[in-house]
């Protein structure tokens, strides 16, 4: 990789010294545009001409916006025989220091383009910070991606030959529009994003060259264009664009490989797990923090029917590049509607998901009231609240049994352990840890199989009266055969035998948990008595076992036929299945 620097300025003179000294600490040769700057400026930029010193000046006598003036920065650059352009704005707001991992980024993955993903403190005006979400969202529709964090830093490092094949073939915005476009169609010919943290300050003296109202119209129309070009060209940027897996959307540090035998016997199912797409925790979480983040904040400025709209175009990408996902929704849902279902079924079962998610945060955030939690048989709740022995309670995939601990009463709550295996949801949980306080991941057990150290954990939260959360509804993750199959939905399911397992282990009641969403905003809770103890005889252990799992999965097919839309398992029980 051979690197430069090219540095668009129109009347930015105070930060270019500074700038410029950053940049040759880094070796760079630096390409200084000088985009019609008036007198005074034209001036102290003309005096930073160096080429002895790895500084070169080339005055532009009429301005024609930042994008021409990058654009001839890249001619500059590809005359001297430079394969990558660093492009930093001269105003002095990104942190330098981050250079070095830019360029150690693009050096990793030469042909990608690297930019700043901009971490701003309080000194970014309001007015910037609401039109830059608005861009990201529209960015978002444009990819059908999330991986473009922020499309309008001027702080990134390009791939030359990829930008000047685009540019011989393609229109691009010239002036503040250039930032987003070229990113949104590199992204389109496959130029992967590789986001890097970057600090932004806005320095108190700071003069900007943004035409409020000129260049919100270009923006506008660029995004218009964009939209068009999209929708014409969906088949090509479908096949075009980059492999998820091919790097990561936001660059973090390489963390050293664990030494010894027992660090490598810890990651081993890990790496399993991640490598195998056939089981439910092999699939990788799919979305970014930040994305995450960025609907979380959508939900706090514009509430829950804004913020689905925001979210429409997110999960429409998510629904079309999610192929084991979106195969998995059809197959379950041909089951439980009794008819093959449309393309349009199952993107109403991907968006009635992310509602329950969103849901879900709403109501650990105080968003969504006590109140809208209804109890279907409330004695039935109030003898299991009194009775003082511990309980194992098995729920689902069905309705939103997170929703239903977020509204509990604060004492019922802390009676309640959970089993899960959420690495395969780590960014989500992370956004409920960072928005909704500790309590959401509280009281919650990390387990990838139950080993005699858990077993006797959980056997000391049923002495002390505590309830035991375990799901049901999928495979266990390191199965090792430990499932029944049994008739779910017209066909044989796989079932885990873990629960029936646990709860025979443990020696307690069993009882079933379901929160069903009734009508917006209102949802029921069931909790309901399934064996007082869970029996194993020797010789008929087999047989037991696919009894209770049969039991469980009629009554989960009566929940998933009353509210078909609300399982949300989005695996294949059924793989497996012989032919009919």
């Amino acid at each position: 990789m051979k690197a430069c620097a090219v540095v668009p300025s129109r009347n930015h003179w105070r930060a270019l010294a500074g700038v410029v000294a950053g940049l040759r600490r880094h070796g760079l040769p630096v390409f200084i545009i000088d985009d019609g700057s008036d007198p005074p400026a034209a001036a102290a930029i003309a005096a930073l001409h160096d080429p002895d010193g790895g500084v070169t000046v080339t005055r532009r006598p009429v301005n024609g916006g930042k994008g021409a003036a990058v654009v001839e920065g890249f001619r500059l650059a590809a005359a001297a025989g430079f394969s990558h352009v660093v492009q930093v704005d001269a105003d002095g707001q990104h942190d330098l220091d981050a250079l070095s991992r830019l360029l150690a980024e693009a050096e990793a993955h030469p042909q990608a383009l690297v930019s700043g993903a901009p971490v701003y403190d309080d000194s970014i005006p309001l007015g910037r910070k609401i039109g830059r979400w608005v861009t990201h969202v529209w960015v978002f529709v444009e990819t059908l991606s999330l991986r473009i964090s922020d499309s309008m830093c001027g702080f990134r490092v390009y791939p030359l030959a990829a930008c000047l094949a685009l540019l011989a073939e393609e229109r691009v915005g010239e002036r503040m529009d250039f930032d987003t476009e070229i990113m949104v169609r590199l992204f389109w010919r496959g130029v992967a994003p590789v986001m890097v943290p970057v600090r932004v300050t806005y320095p108190a003296d700071n003069t900007s060259n943004f035409d409020v109202l000129w260049d919100n119209v270009r923006i506008s129309w660029m995004h218009t264009r964009l939209v068009l070009a999209m929708l014409g060209r969906l088949p090509s940027i479908l096949r075009n664009r980059p492999a998820t897996d091919e790097l990561c959307s936001e660059a973090r540090p390489r963390a050293a490989a664990p030494r010894g035998a027992k660090a490598k016997g810890a990651e081993a199912p890990a790496r399993r797990l991640r490598g195998n797409e056939n089981h439910w925790a092999g699939m990788a979480e799919r979305g970014a923090l930040w994305g995450l983040r960025f609907v979380a904040g959508a939900y706090r400025l514009l509430g829950r029917r804004a913020c689905a709209w925001v979210m429409a175009p997110i999960v429409l990408y998510f629904f079309l590049t999610g192929t084991a996902q979106r195969r998995a929704s059809r197959c379950y849902l041909g089951r439980v509607l009794g008819r093959q279902p449309s393309g349009l079924d199952g993107l109403r079962h991907f968006m009635d998901f992310a509602g329950r998610a969103l849901d879900a945060f709403a109501a650990w955030s105080g968003a969504i009231p006590p109140e809208a939690l209804e109890t279907s048989d409330p004695d039935g709740l109030a003898r299991a609240v009194a009775d003082p022995r511990g309980a194992l309670l098995v729920v689902s995939h069905h309705g939103n049994v997170e929703l239903a601990r977020a509204l509990m009463e604060p004492a019922l709550r802390r009676r309640l352990t959970i089993l899960v295996h959420t690495r395969h949801a780590e960014n989500y949980n992370r956004l409920l840890a960072r928005h909704c306080g500790g309590e959401a991941a509280a009281r919650m057990i990390q387990v990838t199989e139950i080993g005699p150290d858990t077993a006797m954990r959980l056997r000391d939260c049923i002495e002390r009266g505590e309830w035991v959360a375990i799901a049901g509804d999928r495979v266990p993750v390191l199965s090792a055969g430990r499932v029944a199959r049994v008739p779910f939905l017209g066909g044989l399911a796989n079932f885990s035998q873990g629960p029936w397992l646990l709860a025979g282990l443990l020696d307690c009641p069993v009882s079933l948990l379901f929160c069903r969403r009734q009508r917006p905003g209102r949802w029921t809770l069931a909790l309901e008595p399934f064996a007082e103890r869970i029996e194993l005889p020797r010789g008929r252990r087999a047989q037991a076992l696919a009894d209770y799992a049969a039991a469980y999965a009629g009554r989960l097919e009566r929940e998933c036929r009353d509210a078909p839309w609300q399982w949300y398992n989005f695996f294949d029980v059924w793989a497996g299945e012989e032919p009919r």
